[in-house]
């Protein structure tokens, strides 16, 4: 309480500081635009970032619907954010990642946070997302988007957007397909499966060659003027997907479906220094049965033919408060949750309730934040707070309740309008979820016990943007303590909090070689690090920390609005792993794609590509056992990325 006292007192005295004009703070923040229009190869969010953020890396679970880390972190250790609906998913072995439930070709843009910056939302450990939908407009908008490409994929999506001074509304709805994919060694992931794991976990032969996924949704919004400067905007989003094939975890989904919806009230320049009020509610859901259904160990024992039902809901409501008080810009917020996440097991010949994978857990947030932004001469600054009040309850084990203070201070000095230093401190917290508490699995898996995680970081940077190249370097350094970690020797409480150090650096940037030609560039590097190996282990090497990763692109603007692309994509050998953890050592890889935008007129643009022209086998997830993976020979089975894979792209605008 102490440490929240002194942070808002200094918040209110630095408003009696010297009049002197804002300088604006974006220190970790890379905010993505066009990513509907860039989304060509599928409406997979994962995919979409991992090609345009060196810090973040995909995991690779399926064809569709995969997982994001960001600097070596994934699951609530970053935070997702859809139009500041807060989104989970249901699925403990993350068939269904938070990102799965938004489609990239509904999103206008996505704001990637790189560390312990962001108080304004809960989770945001070491990172997180805030993604943006389209937005309705005054003016008529129309837009139909056809996707064509190898292994029979298919998609559709439309959107119409207009309205007048009262109200302005806008509806998409898409649908997308394809086969199974097939790797450099042109085996789809029936095939992967049947060469490298056991004949139970195999697929049966009727479904050796179905439909790796299909995926349907629908967005809808209308804003509605009800006074000056005020409005109500309501917003729905539905997503239904069938039959998603997950080839080397021991289930596929039979389907997933979720459901996001929000209401809100905006009210801009109240008065002269009270810029802004917005409270929002919003609700999710999502309904996600995992079964082995498809699976041989289904015919070859009875007992294992079973599904796992999971579901989980998400509510809540958000308090922002903006002001400008002479030369700064204040916010002030309050932010409350509530979770619901349960599963049981079912016995798919008798319909038969085996027992609870989760016992209904809720998961209640209350919490107030604070940030405040100023500049003295060329120096900016920026202050933020948040405190967290959280309580845990299950059905039959001891609940929890966890206290906790996040900060952080950001500097932004400008040399000049082309050259800028940054620095960044940051403290932010994170709960465990009801896995990581109370999953059951042939008995007791979580840990009851565990304690929340903090994470204490500094970042420093450099940024340069002039006529002839722009270039953004980064470096970072996190302590973090009480990680949640799991042990592989252990068979019931797996789940143990640890200390760990994770540093690494990120380099992007562009060289504009001529008016039509631009070089693209971005890698990233990380390591982490436990301070002492697990109980009766001797790795100290962290989980999911990818190696040297990059790429480079060539770019050609050959005509107006019409683009050529040459890029290749390559990765250092990842050798240093937590192999007491399920890691296992990956070759390197370089794979080259290539691209041709062209736009017939203005309104119709016409894609051609190829991505991976080489036909490359490689593999870029790795194996930690935080993921229930399939085994052979003791070694979790690894999937192999798309081979060769050509697309087109027809977008029509009206």
């Amino acid at each position: 309480m102490k440490k929240s006292i002194t942070l808002s007192l200094l918040a209110v005295s630095a408003l009696y500081a010297a009049d002197i004009e804002l300088a604006p703070i974006d220190v970790q923040s890379t905010t993505i635009t066009e990513v509907a229009q860039n989304a060509q190869t599928s409406a997979d969010v994962a995919d979409a970032l991992s090609k345009s953020v060196p810090s973040i890396d995909m995991s690779r679970r399926s064809g569709i619907a995969n997982d994001v880390l960001i600097r070596g972190q994934k699951r609530d250790n970053i935070s997702v954010e859809v139009d500041g609906t807060k989104v989970y998913g249901a699925c403990p072995n993350r068939m269904d990642p938070p990102v799965s439930h938004i489609l990239a070709n509904q999103i206008d843009s996505i704001e990637v946070t790189e560390g312990p910056y962001d108080v304004t939302t809960y989770g945001n450990l070491s990172g997180g997302l805030k993604i943006k939908t389209k937005q309705p407009t005054k003016d008529f908008k129309a837009q139909i988007n056809l996707g064509f490409g190898a292994w029979n994929y298919k998609k559709f999506g439309a959107s119409a957007s207009g309205g007048n001074d009262f109200i302005r509304m806008i509806a998409a709805v898409s649908t997308e397909s394809s086969d199974q994919y097939h790797d450099g060694d042109s085996n789809t992931l029936a095939q992967q499966l049947k060469l490298k794991a056991q004949p139970g976990n195999q697929y049966k032969t009727q479904y050796e060659d179905m439909q790796a996924y299909k995926k349907n949704s629908m967005m809808a919004k209308a804003f509605i003027t009800t006074a000056k400067n005020q409005e109500l905007r309501l917003s729905a989003t539905a997503n239904r997907s069938d039959n998603i094939l997950y080839p080397n975890s021991p289930m596929d989904a039979i389907y997933d479906d979720s459901n996001i919806y929000s209401v809100s009230y905006n009210i801009d320049n109240l008065t002269e220094s009270y810029k802004n009020l917005n409270l929002e509610y919003y609700y999710s859901d999502v309904d996600h049965p995992m079964s082995t259904e498809y699976r041989k160990i289904a015919d070859m024992n009875a007992s294992k033919n079973t599904t796992n039902h999971m579901w989980t809901t998400m509510q809540g409501i958000k308090l922002k408060n903006s002001f400008d008080i002479n030369s700064y810009k204040l916010l002030l917020g309050l932010d409350g949750s509530k979770r619901m996440w349960k599963g049981q097991y079912v016995n798919n010949n008798n319909g038969a309730i085996k027992g609870n994978s989760i016992d209904q857990t809720i998961t209640k947030d209350a919490a107030l934040f604070a940030k405040l932004e100023k500049n003295y001469g060329a120096l900016g600054m920026s202050l933020g707070g948040r405190v967290d009040d959280i309580s845990i309850t299950n059905d039959s084990q001891p609940n929890n309740n966890y206290h906790s203070l996040g900060a952080n201070l950001l500097t932004t000095y400008n040399f000049n309008k082309d050259n800028q230093l940054f620095f960044g401190l940051g403290q932010a917290y994170r709960t465990p979820d009801a896995r990581e508490l109370y999953f059951l699995k042939s008995g007791i898996k979580g840990t009851p016990t565990l304690d929340q995680t903090r994470n204490r970081e500094a970042d420093i940077g450099f940024t340069t943007d002039n006529d002839l190249f722009s270039l953004k370097l980064k470096a970072f350094y996190s302590k973090l303590h009480n990680y949640i970690y799991i042990n592989a020797n252990k068979l019931t409480n797996i789940f143990e909090n640890i200390d760990a150090t994770v540093y690494g650096g990120e380099i992007s940037g562009s060289i504009y070689a001529t008016d039509d030609m631009t070089i693209d560039m971005g890698a990233s590097y990380k390591r982490g690090k436990k301070d002492h190996a697990l109980t009766g282990q001797t790795n100290t090497n962290l989980a999911d920390m990818a190696p040297l990763r990059g790429n480079i692109a060539l770019n050609y603007e050959y005509a107006n609005n019409s683009l050529a692309t040459l890029e290749t994509v390559m990765s250092d050998r990842w050798d240093t792993i937590d192999d007491d953890n399920g890691e296992q050592v990956l070759s390197g890889w370089a794979v080259v794609n290539a691209k041709i935008k062209h736009a017939v007129n203005k309104k119709f643009d016409f894609t051609l590509g190829v991505n991976n022209l080489f036909d490359v086998t490689y593999a870029q997830s790795n194996t930690y056992v935080d993921l229930t993976l399939v085994t052979a020979g003791g070694d979790a089975v690894l999937l192999n990325e798309p081979g060769r894979y050509v697309y087109t792209n027809l977008d029509f605008k009206f």
